[in-house]
């Protein structure tokens, strides 16, 4: 009682501290690059003043650019603890069950069969997101063969196995349409560039859906980690809280996949992050998770498009180069808290 008193009353400030970094973080992403801003500079061209080429590059670019970073980090980051969540393992992420390896083989249909949409979305984003979703409750079917409700070792297994048959599909794919490997290749290592308002607008309804959604199943998700028997026994059906919130986990990852690619990490971090930091109890964890995420999304894609003056960076290199040491540091010092939750 002593612990969860303290947890909760630091709560709010750390919120609040990860809120400002977050907020300086996006002011850094939009301000900075081939073409440098002031907040003066900021100011004056929401006003409408300015050069008109400056408020493009600012208003048409960089800010919606901005807004997807931080919205595609809080998907993988919420989605990653619902998922950690329903597993009790703080090692699953938002694409164990085959949300990334479906999302992939979706893009890689739609780049090598030409397929386009007129659309606020195109049709690689449309197919991967398809992709991605139908993956997550092909997994749920196959799991239900076992049981009904599937026990969570059964939906885990079922993904892992159809990940390796979309890689192997995704593999067949490339290696018959060898000229569409550089475009796939580069789709797979996560990036923001080309981000538009009708993207944003398109996606970061679905993605806030699929977080909502386990926000409001914060209570079930509480009691799923002290073991189905126990959630059972209060009345949960543990079935159908696992499809909501794996569904609700699975639409806000479809969402950022379909908007930046694969980018690695991030949902296994920041939940992971959260969790030493404020503990397990999903009312302050999820919050915190989707902060983290952001951040982390924002940093990495600041950094990518700053690394260098003549070319840009996949996101899924910085996250990966960050994520792999930071989560092995994690690892080694957290080593019995990291299994499970």
């Amino acid at each position: 009682m002593i612990r969860q008193k303290k947890i909760s009353s630091r709560n709010l400030p750390l919120n609040l501290v990860l809120g400002l970094m977050v907020i300086f973080a996006a002011l850094a992403e939009v301000l900075t690059g081939g073409v440098l801003f002031t907040l003066k500079d900021l100011a004056d061209l929401f006003r409408g003043g300015g050069d008109e080429t400056r408020r493009l590059i600012l208003l048409e670019i960089r800010l919606p650019r901005g807004i997807m970073a931080f919205g595609v980090g809080a998907a993988l980051g919420v989605s990653g603890a619902a998922f950690q969540g329903i597993f009790r393992n703080s090692l699953a992420d938002p694409y164990v069950i085959g949300a990334s390896s479906g999302a992939a083989l979706g893009a890689a249909l739609a780049i090598t069969l030409g397929f386009t949409l007129s659309g606020p979305v195109s049709g690689v984003t449309f197919c991967a997101f398809g992709g991605s979703l139908g993956a997550v409750f092909l997994a749920f079917g196959v799991s239900r063969s076992v049981g009904n409700p599937a026990p969570a070792p059964a939906l885990l297994l079922a993904g892992v196995s159809l990940s390796s048959l979309f890689s192997a599909l995704l593999s067949l794919i490339l290696v018959l349409h060898d000229r569409a490997l550089h475009q796939v290749y580069y789709w797979l290592l996560g990036s923001l560039s080309g981000v538009t308002w009708a993207g944003v607008t398109a996606l970061l309804p679905v993605m806030g859906i699929g977080g909502l959604t386990i926000f409001f199943l914060q209570g079930p998700l509480d009691l799923l980690l002290q073991g189905e028997d126990t959630a059972e026994s209060l009345g949960i059906s543990v079935g159908k809280i696992r499809l909501l919130i794996a569904g609700g986990g699975a639409l806000a990852a479809a969402g950022a996949v379909s908007a930046g690619g694969i980018i690695g990490f991030v949902g296994l971090i920041a939940p992971h992050g959260a969790r030493l930091l404020i503990g397990p109890a999903h009312r302050r964890l999820l919050p915190a998770s989707a902060l983290l995420g952001g951040l982390l999304v924002i940093l990495a894609d600041l950094l990518a498009r700053n690394v260098a003056d003549n070319f840009e960076l996949p996101i899924g290199i910085i996250t990966s180069l960050g994520g792999a040491p930071f989560f092995i540091y994690l690892l080694a010092r957290h080593g019995r808290r990291v299994g499970g939750i």
